[in-house]
Parts: structure tokens; C-alpha cells; sequence
């Protein structure tokens, strides 16, 4: 096995990248594995029609301001920034490698992390796996003899050209499609299974705290998260009213059944050639089933960013913390409790609170965008 780097963080995504900036500065020993074979997290992946432009917003990663550039798309921009950051603090992120399992070591305390690579041994185990890796597709009566495809295969509006696409999901990867597929396809139609709720304004922060409080209660009781869109529904962002110009907001309800040649709403029928899911993503969590963290309720049962069941295994961007500004909270949050109860560090504070390697501390091995 390689020497014990103290914590593992998986994922170098928003939230691993902010545990991984915490932990540095608070000297504690650690590696970032992530599975990508570049910097940019989930980032990378997302269609190149969506334009950096067009976003609501993209959080500061900490300790590093991103400015964001008129134009571009938003996989490259966001990527760039990732790999800018990684080099800026000099952080220790070994790809490609994919975290294949978390285990109890049998022969001392720790976590034995499989991977692709050399096993490692760990303290502690930060994930920040996210959700990109888990798109979800419900399943519905019938059979469609059409392309139907998850929104992280949506690469842009050209190949829907002169079809009939329908797009179920109520949240914001559905309003990116939606911006962009009138006037290329032959017809949209949106579908959802509850009526969306557009928020006009500003989100407060009593409306902020609120939505935590909601996410939260939930893993708190041991239940699987709850969409974000489900609880903030949708502002009114550039893309929101690109689709509400282009008139593809006329939502309807959820068809019954899927039939060979389209769906249908009891006996009305509605042809299509192509089926969106935009239905959201999973939690990617699979790696750490030999941890036996789940709750009956199907969920993984939450003190802050520790699980209950293993309070030396956090997970950050999951639940309260999904979203970019609470990914680099959790991420703060992670690193100060695992500073409060593991052993002296490798890692010594330099200057303005940075911290410097260790003359024997693994090397960082840095990725060029």
C-alpha cells in the first residue's frame, strides 16, 4: 500500500477542491483522487452549447476569485478555472483514478480506499463524488421505439433538428434544453409531474436558510436528499426567460404511457421521435456500500458533513451541501471537524495561514489543462 496520506478526499469537483483548500490550510495531511481525466469536475462534461454567459451564477472556489469571461462555454471556462486552482495552491489531485471501494481496515483503525491505482489507507474519507456519474431515468408504462436519452448525453440543439422532442423534468437542466431547442426541433413539448414554481427576485437569506433547514431534515432522518429545484424552484435566469421568449414553457403533466411512436395522456396522443430525460442525478455512492451507511429510509443519516454511522466519513455536496456555495461550506466544514479529532499532521501552517508540504509528504502531481 502507499504511505498513509491521513484523509482521502474523493473528487476534485467544487466541494472536493474547497475540502482540499481547507485541509491544506489547516495542515492536514491528504490526497484528492479524482476520476476525471482532466480538472473541471462534472464541469467538463456539460453540453458546449451552455455558455458560461448564460449561468446564474458560479460561486468563488476559495481563496481564488473567478472572473467569469463574456463568452465561452461553460465546460471550458469552468474547467480552466478548476486546473488554475489546483496549480495555485499546488493541491495534491492524482488522476485518472476511480474509487472502486471504502472498506473498514480489518488489520488497524482507518478505511482501506480500492482504486483503480494502488490501494490506499486512510484516517479519514471526505467524498465529494457528486451526482454526474448517476443520472436518474424513471421508469413509465409502455415502450418507445424513439431515441430517449439522459440530459448529461444532451451535447446542444443540432441533432434534434426537424424532430419531435418531448422534455420531462422540472428543474434547471430542462429549462437549458428547453432555451434551445425551438426553432431547431419540429415541436417541444415539456412535461412534469408537479406544476413548477418560479421564484421572482432576489434568494434572501432567510429564504436560503429555509431551504437548508428543509434539505437537512431530511438526511438528518435518514432519508435520500430531496432535488434542490424541488425545494428553491426555478428564478427567473437568463436560460428561464430565453425559454419563456421562445414560448417553450407551456408545461403540461405527465403522460401515463409511453406507446412506439410517442406518449399519450389517457386517450390523447402525442407523437415524438425523441424523449429528454431531464430527471435529475443520483447521489454516487456505490463505492462506499461496504461502509453499510444507508438508513432503512434509503438514506445516509447526517451529523453536519459526518455520517452518523462512520463520523470519520463525510460527505460534502450531498444533501444541504449540493449546490456550489454550499459545496465550498460543507468543504470548510468537513476539514474543521476532522482538525478537532485526528493526531498531529504532516502538514505545518506557513505564512497567512498557508500550509507547506512536509519534507516527506507525497508530492503534488499536477494536471495541465
Amino acid at each position: 500500500m502507499d504511505a498513509d496520506p491521513g484523509i482521502v478526499v474523493i473528487g476534485a469537483g467544487q466541494a472536493g477542491l474547497s475540502a482540499a483548500y481547507h485541509l491544506r490550510r489547516l495542515g492536514l495531511d491528504h490526497v484528492v483522487l479524482d476520476a476525471g481525466a482532466a480538472p473541471g469536475g462534472a464541469w467538463q462534461h456539460r453540453a458546449p452549447s451552455l455558455d458560461a454567459s448564460s449561468l446564474h451564477r458560479i460561486f468563488d472556489l476559495p481563496g481564488l476569485p473567478f472572473t467569469p469571461p463574456s463568452s465561452g462555454s461553460a465546460a471550458s471556462v469552468v474547467a480552466a478555472y478548476f486546473a488554475d486552482y489546483e496549480r495555485h495552491f499546488g493541491l495534491d489531485v492524482r488522476r485518472p483514478v476511480r474509487v472502486l471501494s471504502v472498506s473498514r481496515s480489518s488489520s488497524s483503525s482507518g478505511f482501506v480506499v480500492g482504486t483503480t491505482g494502488a490501494p490506499l489507507h486512510a484516517r479519514a474519507i471526505v467524498n465529494a463524488t457528486g451526482t454526474w456519474t448517476r443520472p436518474y431515468i424513471p421508469t413509465y408504462p409502455g415502450t418507445f421505439a424513439g431515441r430517449q436519452l439522459h440530459y448529461a448525453a444532451y451535447r446542444g440543439p443540432a441533432e434534434f433538428a426537424g424532430l419531435r422532442v418531448i422534455v420531462v423534468g422540472g428543474g434547471n437542466s430542462a429549462v437549458h434544453v428547453l432555451s434551445e431547442l425551438p426553432g431547431v426541433a419540429a415541436s417541444v413539448r415539456w412535461v412534469t409531474r408537479r406544476p413548477p414554481v418560479f421564484h421572482d427576485g432576489e434568494f434572501t437569506e432567510d429564504h436560503g436558510r429555509a431551504v437548508i433547514a428543509s434539505v437537512t431534515a431530511r438526511v438528518t432522518a435518514g432519508l435520500p436528499p430531496a432535488s434542490v429545484v424541488s425545494v428553491t424552484g426555478l428564478g427567473y435566469t437568463t436560460l428561464v426567460r430565453a425559454a419563456l421568449a421562445k414560448g417553450a414553457l407551456d408545461r403540461h403533466p405527465m403522460f401515463d404511457r409511453l406507446v412506439p411512436t410517442g406518449a399519450m395522456w389517457g386517450t390523447t396522443f402525442e407523437p415524438a421521435d425523441v424523449i429528454i430525460w431531464a430527471t435529475g442525478f443520483r447521489a454516487a455512492l456505490t463505492h462506499l456500500a461496504p461502509l453499510h451507511l444507508r438508513e432503512p429510509g434509503g438514506g445516509i443519516r447526517m451529523t453536519g458533513t459526518a455520517t452518523t454511522r462512520e463520523p470519520l466519513v463525510h460527505l460534502i455536496g450531498y444533501g444541504p451541501s449540493a449546490s456550489t456555495v454550499g459545496a465550498n461550506r460543507a468543504g470548510r466544514a468537513a476539514a474543521l471537524s476532522l482538525a478537532a479529532v485526528l493526531p498531529p499532521h504532516r502538514f505545518a501552517a506557513g505564512p497567512g495561514g498557508d500550509s507547506h508540504p512536509h519534507p516527506n509528504a507525497p508530492q503534488a502531481a499536477h494536471s495541465r489543462a
